[in-house]
């Protein structure tokens, strides 16, 4: 079963998050219970947040899993095979993150050559001139794809996600292009989804 929590920034969807799937694994029985966290660290303030992060998971028998790309890729650190899908849940915090990490991979030697690779590989699927385009396509499918594998090997799969659509700026092209494909995630997760919540000042409004 998936649930995805949406909202702005200060919201409170994290507390929500981890208060929800704390009581559904309590309820159920799940014997594991997985925090895939997708951020990176890049300043002070992202080290605040995680910090902060940390301090609220306390105590709570999170089992912690780095995975700020290839989401997919946190199958395979799930620890008890025995229990597949039946037996754990997992939080994954949060999709704006991710969709970032996959959409501006790291720039330096090795990064550069798997931006250039990827781009090669993307003009060549998705057969776009635009790359930008074909960029969006493919980091959304990407995205969407790897939860749903994800989805399959827990019984519970509680996913955060951002409202980044509300604020009227206008943003430079790369930052426009991102706003594109989070809508995108969004909306395919809303419709994996068995259940949409939406947390306004801290309070939970069902969607779905």
């Amino acid at each position: 079963m998936i649930t995805l929590i949406t909202g702005g920034s200060g919201s409170g969807k994290s507390a929500y998050a981890e208060k929800y799937i704390c009581h559904v694994s309590n309820e159920k029985g799940y014997k594991e219970k997985y925090y895939i966290a997708t951020m990176q660290v890049f300043d002070d303030e992202g080290q605040r947040k995680i910090d902060r992060h940390r301090r609220l998971r306390a105590g709570k028998g999170f089992i912690t899993i780095e995975q700020p790309r290839d989401i997919q890729n946190a199958v395979s650190k799930l620890q008890s095979e025995s229990s597949l899908k039946t037996g754990r849940s997992a939080l994954l915090e949060c999709m704006s993150n991710l969709v970032a990490n996959e959409m501006f991979p790291p720039v330096d030697a090795s990064g550069i050559q798997a931006a250039e690779a990827e781009k090669e590989a993307l003009d060549a699927t998705e057969k776009m001139k635009d790359y930008e385009t074909a960029q969006i396509s493919h980091v959304s499918k990407k995205v969407l794809k790897e939860v749903s594998i994800l989805s399959k090997n827990v019984a519970e799969l509680v996913i955060v996600t951002n409202n980044v659509f509300e604020d009227g700026v206008c943003y430079d092209q790369s930052t426009m292009n991102y706003i594109k494909a989070m809508g995108i995630v969004n909306r395919g997760l809303a419709a994996m989804a068995e259940s949409v919540v939406e947390v306004v000042a801290g309070i939970p409004v069902a969607v779905k």
